[in-house]
């Protein structure tokens, strides 16, 4: 059997998956050193828990590449599991035995996609955060990372993405993916000034990251992916999301 690890990220105590797959890690440690949690903290070993407050659950995702010693490592979200099915229950999410079986014959494994139909991720994201950022991505990658320019071009058209920075790889393709992907990221953060953004637009690495794994795939096609749920733990006021999504798509963020 191989050493799988999924990294569950939270910023709280929050009840978590029993099954031997999950590490919970807190993000943001180095920020919130008075927080009494019993979890893990994305401040030991190599580490950029400093840079939670932009990088979102990325910190955790460095520090589990950077400290693990396993043969694939992933990672969801305290509320937002993987699942071979579509019940809201921490037993019923992803085990180790059922991620082990589908690497067998899978490099990758994926959120199934987020569809917006009427959007393009391009415009989803514009209509939902501060422009700049975006810009100069689309700058860094056309300029310093030439191969994935079409590949950037063809999925910000798209109208469905793997979000929320969601995924369980196997060590090659994940240090070749988060290699780049850090790289990309440090580039833009030395071009973009977010000081006089709001605390929510400051997380703005975090939300640039979760456009770039669809980039990074489709240069990389040798590596085989499968798709699998995502739950939501909690409920959905979807009355609410879509209204929100109506109003970002017609008046911008706020």
């Amino acid at each position: 059997m191989s050493k799988i690890k999924v990294i569950v990220a939270t910023h709280k105590n929050y009840v978590m998956p029993q099954d031997d797959l999950y590490l919970p890690v807190f993000v943001g440690k180095d920020l919130h050193p008075d927080v009494n949690h019993t979890f893990q903290g994305d401040n030991t070993g190599d580490n950029i828990s400093k840079k939670n407050a932009h990088y979102n659950e990325l910190t955790a995702i460095y520090w589990g590449w950077k400290n693990l010693d396993v043969d694939a490592m992933g990672l969801v979200h305290y509320r937002r599991y993987l699942s071979l099915n579509h019940h809201k229950s921490l037993n019923k999410v992803l085990t180790y035995k059922q991620a082990d079986k589908l690497l067998e014959n899978n490099d990758i494994i994926l959120p199934s996609k987020r569809r917006y139909y009427i959007e393009t991720n391009k415009s989803h994201y514009l209509h939902a955060h501060e422009h700049k950022p975006f810009d100069v991505l689309d700058q860094v990658i056309h300029q310093k990372y030439a191969l994935y320019g079409d590949a950037f071009d063809t999925v910000m058209n798209r109208t469905w993405a793997h979000m929320f920075n969601m995924f369980i790889m196997k060590r090659k393709p994940l240090n070749d993916y988060l290699t780049w992907l850090f790289a990309v990221l440090k580039d833009v953060e030395e071009r973009t000034d977010v000081s006089t953004y709001s605390t929510y637009e400051q997380r703005v690495y975090g939300f640039l990251s979760e456009l770039l794994l669809d980039v990074w795939l489709e240069v990389h096609p040798q590596y085989q992916t499968k798709e699998v749920n995502y739950v939501f733990m909690e409920h959905t006021n979807w009355l609410k999301k879509g209204g929100k999504f109506l109003e970002r798509k017609f008046v911008g963020h706020a």
